[in-house]
């Protein structure tokens, strides 16, 4: 670090062992100047941002940050290396962003991990190898740092508790894959950030698949997995749903079973590119199942269902009746084929009276939410479900402490 002013002593040697998360820990929490809003930020959690400013601290030698019960500031040591640190790391950023270049790379790696899943043609022989290609696609999103993987029996569901530490989750999360592809195990990755970004444990349960256990298999699963959430001690209006894809939909048939059978309802759900439009989807006729990409999900979807009509809300969340429904955090990708099922949902949550927020992101990616570790609007889109669930769960006060 050169001598710029008369105030600051010149550092003969950058230690070696700093690395750029300890810089992004500090310039995130002297801009929120609040840990929770900074983990959030960074998709970790408070404690392990606190380990990375403590490892900064103890290697640059001083104090960087003041903080107490419900307050951080800057030292004067801090304030000398936040404009610094800044320009570094917008400096790299932009070093990085040039490299991958801006034609779409970021998009283009998203859609070439998906294509071997998208691509294929599933049928009742080659159903284990997609299953397998899903997996490895899934298997490519890495596990968050500091994220603790615990195994979990759900009322004899098998299930995964994903977070920062062994605390009770208070996040529901029902996993992609239209109804017939997809594990807790391969949605790790993807629970992990949910973990961060809400700041709570999430809990992925591995809800039966289709064709070998159609409907309501997998909506029996999840309202076993809520159940035990609540029977663990976890209130309901401390309970997040979440769900991406064909889970999104699978949110949507649990919360209105939910409200038939006058059980408690959560906090809130979150949709992540959801496939809702399961009539149309089985018939052929939504734009989903007429796209190359996914020119078999009329069979996926008839495989869920089987024998059973369609046009039962609990299949169909677009003929459900949503009244009475917690709020909902809608994400959609501009070139999914299933957000027009998804603009077609806010539009019904609307009218029967729910909040909802609809957010619209410009890739051309379904479930671009699993590519958190480098897709920008992936990360963005994270941040926008932390800052989401914060209000619902009324954690504003509680997670200031440092």
């Amino acid at each position: 670090m050169s001598n710029e002013s008369a105030d600051v002593l010149a550092m003969s040697n950058t230690p070696d062992a700093i690395e750029l998360r300890h810089l992004r820990a500090f310039v995130a929490v002297a801009e929120e100047l609040n840990f929770s809003r900074a983990a959030t930020r960074l998709y970790l959690s408070q404690p392990a941002l606190s380990r990375q400013i403590r490892a900064l601290e103890r290697l640059v030698g001083c104090d960087l940050l003041r903080r107490s019960t419900h307050r951080v500031e800057l030292t004067l040591a801090g304030d000398a290396l936040l404009d610094r640190a800044r320009s570094l790391l917008a400096d790299l950023d932009s070093a990085l962003a040039t490299t991958r270049s801006v034609g779409g790379e970021l998009v283009g790696r998203a859609n070439r991990l998906w294509a071997p899943v998208a691509l294929g043609a599933p049928d009742a022989e080659d159903l284990v190898g997609m299953r397998s290609a899903y997996e490895q696609m899934l298997a490519q999103a890495p596990l968050p740092a500091e994220t603790v993987v615990l195994p979990a029996n759900c009322g004899g569901v098998p299930a995964l508790q994903v977070g920062a530490d062994a605390e009770l989750p208070r996040v529901l999360h029902l996993h992609g894959g239209g109804f017939v592809l997809g594990s807790a195990y391969g949605y790790r990755g993807l629970a992990g950030a949910l973990a961060g970004a809400i700041g709570a444990g999430v809990l992925v349960p591995d809800y039966r698949l289709a064709p070998e256990h159609p409907f309501p298999a997998a909506l029996d699963d999840a309202l076993s997995a809520y159940l035990w959430m609540i029977e663990q001690g976890v209130r309901p209006e401390e309970v997040i749903f979440a769900g991406d894809s064909g889970g999104g939909g699978l949110v949507m048939s649990l919360l209105v079973a939910l409200r038939d059978q006058g059980l408690p309802l959560p906090a809130g759900g979150v949709l992540l590119c959801p496939g809702v439009d399961m009539g149309a989807i089985a018939d052929g006729t939504s734009p989903l199942a007429q796209h190359e990409g996914f020119s078999t999900m009329a069979k996926v979807v008839n495989w869920y269902i089987g024998d059973h009509p369609i046009d039962d809300p609990l299949i169909d969340p677009l003929v459900a009746d949503l009244t009475g429904l917690p709020p909902l955090l809608v994400q959609m990708a501009t070139g999914d084929p299933v957000a027009p099922g998804a603009r077609q949902l806010v539009e019904n949550a609307e009218r029967d009276g729910l909040r909802v927020v609809a957010e619209l992101y410009a890739v051309d990616t379904h479930i671009f939410q699993l590519f958190w570790s480098f897709l920008p609007e992936a990360q963005l889109a994270l941040a926008k479900i932390g800052d989401f669930t914060e209000g619902l769960l009324g954690q504003g006060e509680a997670r200031e402490t440092v």
